[in-house]
């Protein structure tokens, strides 16, 4: 039974799913919820995900929401095929989900603020732009330290720690924040690596932008 993820392009919690799917090279269907014509808070949708958010994810029996778990998901079911995203040792497993929190916790909330701003969806002015864009340039300083010693977040291999940046990275990069990792050697070089692997590239040729 094909793996069926109901979403649509243009969402980045969509793009986190599909990214991990062609990572582990596994077949799936995008089902495209019209969030125009309110269809993620129509009964049908909100039995998948009762939150009424993209993306809800089908696997036979299985049913998931929130993207982060759904990767996670994807990334144990799928071991041993495709790329591995999952530390296998605990130790290292430990620090990959540190980076995985820093991601959820500290990186997102200030990225995605800046987001909301360049589309128009929270008012804000040069204050407003100016203090989230200091979180940020404050995570990225973090990251650019930790990027001195490996190659990846979680270490010396790509893991979900950077695939769940991926979406909002790729956004940032056509705003003015784009500078704020341009200035930064090590995650100017890790943004363009992880935003240049196949598995994305195939993500974003599904946008029509």
């Amino acid at each position: 039974m094909t793996v069926k993820v109901y979403g649509f392009v243009g969402s980045n919690a969509t793009y986190r799913v599909l990214a991990s799917l062609y990572e582990k090279n596994v077949d799936f269907e995008l089902v495209t919820v019209n969030m125009a014509s309110w269809e993620h808070k129509r009964p049908k949708f909100l039995s998948r995900n009762p939150f009424g958010q993209v993306p809800a994810f089908v696997d036979g029996d299985l049913t998931l929401f929130e993207s982060r778990a759904i990767t996670q998901y994807v990334a144990r079911k799928y071991e041993g095929k495709g790329t591995e995203l999952i530390m296998k040792d605990p130790l290292q497993m430990a620090i990959q989900t540190v980076w995985m929190e820093v991601e959820n916790q500290k990186f997102d909330r200030s990225s995605w603020k800046l987001m909301e701003i360049a589309m128009g969806r929270v008012r804000g002015g040069p204050e407003l732009v100016a203090e989230y864009e200091k979180k940020l340039s404050d995570v990225l300083d973090v990251y650019e330290a930790r990027l001195t010693e490996c190659k990846y977040l979680a270490g010396d291999s790509f893991t979900l720690a950077d695939l769940h940046h991926l979406p909002n990275i790729n956004f940032l990069m056509s705003t003015r924040v784009k500078r704020l990792f341009e200035a930064r050697p090590h995650v100017r070089a890790w943004a363009k690596d992880i935003q240049s692997r196949p598995a994305w590239v195939k993500v974003m040729s599904l946008s029509p932008w």
